[in-house]
């Protein structure tokens, strides 16, 4: 989708998704030591924002601006700080081994442009520092609930794995995710990787 589409999605009502961060996400950064940590695709900063309230140093990129717009509302009514950069993540470079942490979450992308934001994310982490990925799983079409029904931009755990090879992959695997519906909890199906730089 271009920036145009996010801008109208994200315009079209108070919060998209939730302003709550991703369950995931807080699951796998609760126990990591906070410093510099790097959110691609922010969206409207729910995760970037949770992350600045645990005490770490964030830098938030999307290229909707209406989406960086709610994002600093968020932080602003959260009373936390985030660097907001406007840009598109496939062609964005950050800067090199300058994080402890870089977050793609639900970045569902064509496999050669998700391809291109794992290269430049990686290259992101400082050494001892870690790489988190969650999204769509290519599983959640047939067994799971919601999210894209395109199989090109949903995720699989082998092979974003195998792209994080100067990495240590310490996990690569589908987890599922309970969602609260109109009509009760629904199980989705995501691809959850974990992996440190090495030193």
């Amino acid at each position: 989708m271009r920036s145009e589409d996010w801008d109208e999605k994200f315009a079209a009502s108070e919060f998209l998704f939730t302003e709550r961060p991703n369950q995931t996400v807080v699951a796998e950064t609760t126990s990591l030591k906070p410093g510099a940590a790097l959110e691609l695709a922010c969206g409207q900063g729910r995760n970037a924002v949770w992350l600045a309230e645990q005490g770490w140093h964030v830098t938030a990129v999307d290229f909707s601006r209406v989406g960086l717009d709610r994002a600093r509302q968020l932080a602003e009514a959260r009373g936390v700080d985030v660097i907001y950069i406007e840009a598109d993540v496939v062609s964005w470079r950050p800067p090199t081994q300058a994080f402890d942490l870089v977050l793609i979450s639900y970045l569902q992308l064509p496999w050669d442009e998700l391809r291109t934001v794992l290269a430049s994310a990686s290259k992101a982490i400082a050494p001892g520092g870690t790489l988190l990925i969650v999204g769509h799983d290519a599983d959640n079409i047939e067994r799971g609930y919601g999210g894209p029904q395109e199989p090109t931009v949903l995720y699989n755990v082998a092979k974003i794995a195998a792209e994080l090879g100067a990495m240590d992959v310490e996990t690569a695997r589908q987890i599922d995710r309970v969602v609260d519906t109109d009509i009760g909890p629904m199980t989705a199906i995501d691809t959850l990787v974990l992996a440190t730089a090495r030193e």
